[in-house]
C-alpha cells in the first residue's frame, strides 16, 4: 500500500528496540514531516483534490499516522486542525493532528508544506528513554536513529546513534510483500493498515469541513 517509511532502516532498527522493550512501556509520539514547495506549486497535482484526494494530511501526514499506529496501536480519539496558510490552493498546506489511544497514549503530529527546508523528525518516548529518527536521506538529510537510554540513577542519558545511507525502503517493502505472498500471510503495512489510516484522515477532513 506504499507505507515504505516502515522499511527505512532507522525505523526497522527502532521497531527492533521497541519490541525488545528497550524503551520500556511507550508513552507518546511527537513527529514533524515537511517541505517547502517551489514556484507554481499551487498548480501542481498535489493542489488538485480530484487527483490527490486532499492536501498535506494525505500526502505526508498519512505516513506519520501509519508509523504512529505501528508503534502505539489503534487510536480512539482523533482531533486536529487543517489550515491553508501560504499556498493559494483548495487543500490544506498544514495539518496539526492529535491522536489518542484508549490507554491515553498520544501521537502529536505536524505535516507541513510551508517548512521551506525539508525536515523529518519522529520521536518515540518511553519510560526508559527515547528514540529519535531524523532525516530520510536525500534532501531530508542523513537518515539517523538516536537512542537516548535512561540510566537507573537518571540524569543525562546514555546516547547511541546509527546513521544510514541510501533509501532502500521501496525495495524492502516490495520484498516483504513478496515474502508475505509466498508465506500466505499479511505483509507489514497491509490493506487493513491503509484503511485504518484513511479512516483517521476522513475523520479529520469531516471535522474540518
Amino acid at each position: 500500500v506504499g507505507f515504505n517509511h516502515r522499511f527505512h532502516p532507522a525505523f526497522l532498527k527502532a521497531r527492533e528496540i521497541v519490541d525488545a522493550r528497550g524503551l520500556g512501556p511507550l508513552l507518546y509520539i511527537r513527529a514533524r514531516y515537511g517541505h517547502g514547495g517551489r514556484r507554481g506549486y499551487e498548480r501542481e497535482w498535489r493542489a488538485n483534490k480530484k487527483i490527490s484526494g486532499g492536501g498535506d494530511l494525505i500526502d505526508q501526514g498519512i505516513h506519520l499516522i501509519d508509523l504512529s499506529r505501528w508503534f502505539l496501536g489503534e487510536f480512539r480519539r482523533i482531533n486536529g486542525r487543517l489550515a491553508t496558510y501560504f499556498w493559494k490552493m483548495r487543500v490544506e498546506d498544514n495539518a496539526f493532528v492529535s491522536l489518542e489511544t484508549a490507554q491515553g497514549r498520544i501521537a502529536w503530529l505536524h505535516a507541513s508544506w510551508t517548512e521551506w527546508k525539508n525536515v523529518f523528525c519522529f520521536e518515540i518516548f518511553g519510560r526508559g528513554g527515547k528514540l529519535q529518527v531524523d532525516g530520510l536521506g536525500g534532501s531530508y538529510g542523513t537518515e539517523r536513529l538516536t537512542h537516548y537510554r535512561m540510566k537507573p540513577e537518571m540524569g543525562p542519558p546514555e546516547i547511541r546513534t546509527w546513521e544510514f545511507s541510501g533509501d532502500g525502503s521501496w525495495g524492502a517493502e516490495f520484498a516483504e510483500f513478496a515474502r508475505a505472498v509466498a508465506e500466505n500471510r499479511q505483509p507489514s503495512g497491509n490493506l487493513s493498515d491503509a484503511a485504518a489510516a484513511l479512516k483517521i484522515i476522513d475523520t479529520l477532513y469531516r471535522k474540518n469541513g
